[in-house]
């Protein structure tokens, strides 16, 4: 891993640390309450029992479905990292079309009209 304009490098975080470390994270993000306290509510039914209990089990199955995604997604990164590694000429290009897709989209933002008032 090569440290960009000179700086140092990260020192790698183990696997324990970094799940531990975005659960936290996670956990206390506001805006993952306010997406269940605006979400979940329109799924629960008073008449159908245990409002509680309903409001629990819903936020258990999101929260599951997305761990489950964020899982797959990790470890297609992984394998596509590895697989990209190999190949520095495609890191650079990608690099490079990164790079100039975000300039197009600068000059886009810069050139565009705003609505009149």
């Amino acid at each position: 891993m090569a440290a960009l304009a000179g700086g140092t490098v990260a020192p790698p975080v183990g696997a324990r640390r970094a799940f531990r470390e975005g659960v936290l994270v996670e956990a206390l993000n506001p805006k993952t309450a306010a997406f269940f306290l605006a979400f979940v509510p329109q799924f629960v039914d008073p008449a159908a029992g245990n409002v509680a209990l309903q409001f629990a089990v819903l936020g258990f199955v999101s929260v599951a479905l997305n761990t489950l995604a964020d899982v797959v997604v990790a470890f297609a990164a992984g394998g596509i990292r590895a697989g990209a590694t190999a190949r520095p000429t495609l890191i650079r290009r990608l690099r490079e079309g990164s790079g100039a897709a975000m300039v197009a989209l600068g000059i886009g933002l810069a050139l565009a009209g705003r609505p009149s008032t």
